[in-house]
């Protein structure tokens, strides 16, 4: 073997060295290069499996459309009616009174009176002259009769015959009076009391409501003044 054929073959390993060195370099910068080639992949490598994931999805939110509460409000109008009663008016008016007080008078009795009160059952006469009032408790000609609207006047004796409005000043108010005639029994109760002088004839004045009025001399005895004791319709 001559001398350049054994230089020859020394040199001959280093080039397959010299390949595989080169190569090594060339595979390392490629991996480096693929990891720095796509900085914002978001896939990702599986060194057990050797395969490549996909991420995890991620939806857009959901958008609900908007809920709408509505609300319902009734209004109930109460519509009130009012309905105003008129009384009638007493029609008819009291007699004037009589210039002969002890005139007779023959009129058939109009009903019974009862003061529980004063322990008073009586009859009911029409009329008050004195020959009428001496029967018991008379009412006046033109007043109102018992339950009509108006004022029933009422007179009687205190000390004389059966002196059955003896006890007219005992009455208090609430206190009753029953009046019973053709058209029914009427019930009135007390209200108050007073003392009148005797021309006071404005006590047997009409009223609009259902009232009534019984008087007597007083005091006990004399004529000098009236009782009066007004009345005003329960039932």
């Amino acid at each position: 073997m001559t001398e350049v054929e054994r230089r020859s073959l020394v040199r001959r390993p280093a080039v397959p060295l010299l390949a595989a060195v080169v190569a090594l370099v060339i595979g390392i910068g490629f991996f480096a290069m693929d990891g720095r080639s796509e900085p914002n992949t978001v896939a990702t490598f599986d060194a057990a499996s050797a395969t490549t994931v996909a991420p995890p999805t991620t939806l857009p939110p959901t958008t609900l459309p908007p809920t709408t509460t509505t609300t319902t409000t009734t209004t109930t109008t109460t519509t009130t009616t009012t309905t105003t009663t008129t009384l009638p008016v007493q029609e008819s008016k009291p007699v004037a009174p009589p210039r002969d007080p002890r005139g007779a008078e023959n009129n058939p009795p109009l009903g019974r009176i009862v003061i529980p009160k004063v322990g008073l059952d009586s009859e009911l006469e029409e009329g008050i002259r004195l020959t009428t009032l001496d029967r018991g408790p008379g009412h006046w000609p033109g007043t109102a009769l018992p339950g009509q609207v108006g004022n029933v006047v009422v007179a009687g004796h205190r000390t004389s015959h059966g002196a059955e409005f003896r006890h007219l000043d005992q009455l208090a108010p609430g206190d009753e009076v029953i009046f019973t005639t053709a058209a029914g029994t009427h019930t009135y109760h007390v209200t108050g009391t007073q003392i009148v002088t005797p021309d006071a004839i404005w006590i047997t004045n009409p009223t609009s409501t259902p009232t009534a009025t019984l008087f007597a001399c007083h005091p006990l005895g004399s004529t000098a003044k009236r009782i009066v004791v007004s009345l005003a319709l329960t039932t």
